[in-house]
């Protein structure tokens, strides 16, 4: 494994009674994309502000780069850049302005920042808007603003915090786009999301959280791989669920149901897909590969959770 940017080791957080980080380890290399994926409540932005030293711990250790976080938080923040959940943009200031004034954050010279500022322009596609406020951006537009200011100071390490969250599809794979360019470049990226979809294109590996402890790690299809059977055949409509009933009888088949729909699991999806031949006209139902997606539901639930 390359070296090692981001550590945590048996990292706790309570609030009052409730632990909501429990003994959390974790090693993100230099380099890679590190996804950390969890149900509402997991534990998920309590770690993220325990790494960037926005919440003391309650127990363990974290590095960033080898430097000690939160008591030398500060430090720590030169090397890193943030995109927040949610956009917090000055809306008095235009696009070039915004860029600018956080720059300043960071005490960088002026003339390294006249230097930044095109470059960092162009890579979010918003040359044109250099002068535009704000208000007048569409949100994939701000989301990437965001995302060129969080790169300002050249940082080692990005935390993004459901960076797509919001966004209409075009604008999710331009910011997709980006991510992988930085990659390309040899940013390391450490992200949470709630889009299993945007975790399995971006992330080298995963960690699932859930009641804040680690349940699994890993590279995503080799996860897929250990927990869960390669074909899923999704039968939904009113009739699925006494077609599940019908059928259960399919060997090497497991189901799972939720709401009209009933989940499929098995290494060889001929025998349930011969069964749905004759129910064309009262079920509807779709074969594909198994997903990050099942594993998530797999491992957490399919349960409502609570913010």
């Amino acid at each position: 494994m390359a070296e090692a940017i981001l550590t945590t080791s048996q990292l706790v957080k309570r609030y009052g009674q409730n632990t909501v980080v429990d003994r959390l380890d974790l090693e993100v290399s230099r380099g890679e994309c590190f996804g950390l994926l969890g149900p509402n409540g997991a534990g998920k932005t309590t770690t993220l502000k325990l790494c960037l030293g926005r919440a003391d711990p309650d127990g363990g250790t974290i590095e960033i780069a080898g430097i000690a976080v939160p008591i030398n938080a500060r430090q720590a923040r030169v090397r890193i850049g943030v995109v927040p959940q949610i956009d917090n943009l000055d809306p008095d200031f235009t696009v070039s302005e915004n860029l600018v004034v956080y720059s300043r954050y960071f005490g960088l010279p002026a003339a390294l920042i006249a230097e930044r500022l095109p470059q960092l322009l162009e890579f979010a596609s918003l040359t044109g808007k250099a002068n535009a406020k704000i208000g007048e951006l569409s949100g994939g537009m701000k989301r990437r603003l965001t995302l060129a200011r969080a790169l300002v100071n050249d940082p080692d390490l990005l935390f993004l915090d459901e960076p797509t969250t919001g966004l209409d599809p075009q604008a999710r794979h331009l910011i997709w786009d980006r991510l992988k360019i930085l990659l390309g470049q040899g940013k390391t990226i450490f992200l949470t999301t709630h889009f299993m979809d945007e975790a399995e294109r971006l992330c080298d590996r995963i960690a699932v959280l859930d009641n804040g402890r680690k349940i699994a790690e890993g590279k995503p299809r080799e996860l897929i791989a250990q927990h869960i059977e390669p074909e899923v055949v999704e039968v939904y409509g009113d009739d699925a669920h006494s077609w599940r009933v019908a059928n259960a009888d399919l060997t090497d088949t497991r189901f799972e149901e939720s709401g009209e729909t009933v989940f499929a699991y098995t290494r060889d999806a001929a025998p349930v897909l011969a069964r749905l031949k004759d129910r064309e006209e009262r079920v509807r139902y779709l074969h594909r590969a198994a997903n990050l997606e099942d594993l998530f539901l797999r491992l957490t639930g399919r349960e409502m959770r609570d913010d």
